[in-house]
């Protein structure tokens, strides 16, 4: 089947801008991405690409050139599904919050929702894409639904799960470790694996490019990030140990990185990791064991998640420790709110976490971040639902201006591994704070001994005193 239009539901971080490099790399195939938040589609169409929902270094450039040639942003879903031979379903799967698997299992309503969709507007026979991260076993209840609901056409389903780190999306996208494609066994099955095989080989050499079955592809994902945030959260477990016997973590990474049945990635201590993805991930992963009974291995796989919560704890825990057991009426400047650098999501951010412990210790927060928004920050306290808006932008507010942050504060927490940081005038933040002036290093990233010879009290993650 030659591929002529292709149709995105869902505009997010994962649909944004894996559908603008899909355009800018097959400008013979027009490209559809459409979304229920017209707010969004409309910062997609913004002329100003600074204002792009999603922020990626090298993003803007891409949806500049393809963007009115053959990448279209649109609320128009029913058009966008009727005229595509080929959708991808790239919408939220969040961890549940009522019912049945509460807390861990993924909510797919917003998958059914769109499988019904495609079922009533679809005339002529779809292949049918999920982008989105879901459970294994979810492609045979996306076909249920549209073979029972739909209008008679056919549908081939297919896995093809994203593997994109936030920060560098885009160049995961261009030249990625491997493309992942699952699908049916069958002769039709495999003929759609091969369209989309086609598309991929525009730009990605065909041994990048994997097929498998469809159950191995759902799965795949969720093992990637489980054994990625295993990883974070055996090295963070190994910082507290450094701490306590005078060992320095990024030397024992370096150490143990060089083996090469271990290797360095994502071997560095931090105050806790973060994102869309790790968290929601593990937590259906181990609500997936419970369902078919493998109680051990659920245990296993929610330690790294309860690592990863006592991380972010003692960090804080730390800050109130050190700075005379109490933090209240202090100012603690954060350097840092997106999870992680070059990008401005928050989601599971370690700095909510820290930032809400300290709060309740009635500390007085100020943070800059280079590209989250104040009202993301307010959104992200506000949604744990334990004060009110008017008492959390009282006692937390959001500068521009990291000086202005820093000024007169007790303590600074470097929550997000930003590269600017580490080339500020620390002299003059260090003379425009309470003495003594206390940082807390949480990603590793400033030089202590630089730092301690201003007049700084440092905690460095990993590090011991």
């Amino acid at each position: 089947m030659k591929i002529k239009t292709i149709c995105c539901i869902g505009a997010g971080y994962v649909g944004g801008p894996t559908m603008a490099v899909i355009a800018q790399k097959c400008p013979h195939i027009k490209v559809t991405v459409v979304d229920v938040n017209a707010s969004r589609i409309a910062a997609w169409n913004d002329n100003d690409l600074n204002n792009l929902p999603v922020f990626e270094p090298g993003l803007d450039s891409i949806v500049k050139e393809a963007r009115g040639r053959n990448l279209f942003f649109s609320t128009n879903i029913d058009q966008a599904i009727e005229e595509a031979d080929m959708i991808f379903i790239s919408v939220n799967t969040p961890t549940k919050t009522y019912g049945k698997g509460k807390g861990m299992a993924a909510d797919l309503k917003y998958i059914e929702l769109c499988a019904r969709q495609i079922a009533k507007v679809a005339k002529q026979d779809k292949i049918v894409v999920e982008k989105s991260t879901l459970p294994v076993r979810t492609a045979s209840a996306i076909k249920n639904i549209l073979d029972n609901t739909g209008n008679g056409v056919q549908f081939q389903i297919l896995s093809n799960p994203e593997f994109l780190a936030e920060g560098t999306a885009v160049q995961d996208l261009l030249n990625p470790d491997r493309v992942l494609i699952g699908g049916d066994t069958t002769k039709e099955g495999q003929a759609a694996i091969q369209t989309l095989v086609d598309i991929y080989a525009n730009w990605v050499p065909k041994e990048r490019i994997l097929t498998t079955n469809v159950w191995s592809s759902e799965l795949s994902k969720l093992t990637a990030n489980a054994f990625l945030a295993q990883r974070v959260s055996s090295i963070n477990a190994m910082s507290e140990i450094c701490e306590k016997s005078g060992a320095d973590i990024d030397e024992v990474a370096r150490a143990i990185g060089m083996d090469s049945r271990i290797g360095p990635k994502f071997l560095k201590a931090s105050v806790g990791f973060g994102g869309s993805c790790f968290q929601k991930d593990i937590l259906n992963l181990v609500y997936i064991a419970k369902t078919y009974g493998l109680n051990e291995v659920a245990d296993y796989w929610e330690q790294v998640i309860l690592m990863n919560d006592h991380q972010k704890n003692r960090f804080s825990d730390n800050i109130v420790s050190t700075l005379y057991n109490t933090v209240s009426g202090k100012k603690i400047a954060f350097l840092g709110w997106a999870f992680k650098k070059d990008t401005n999501d928050t989601r599971e951010s370690p700095a909510i976490k820290v930032a809400y412990n300290l709060l309740n210790e009635q500390a007085n927060i100020a943070v800059y971040d280079p590209k989250v928004v104040a009202e993301r920050m307010y959104a992200d306290l506000d949604y744990l639902n334990t004060r009110t808006e008017a008492v959390n932008r009282s006692l937390l507010t959001v500068d521009t201006d990291p000086y202005l942050v820093t000024k007169d504060a007790h303590a600074i927490a470097v929550l997000t591994e930003w590269d600017e940081f580490k080339y500020y005038d620390w002299q003059r933040i260090y003379d425009s704070m309470h003495k003594p002036a206390f940082i807390f290093d949480g990603r590793g990233i400033l030089d202590k001994k630089a730092l301690e010879k201003i007049g700084f009290v440092c905690y460095t993650i990993g590090k011991g005193s």
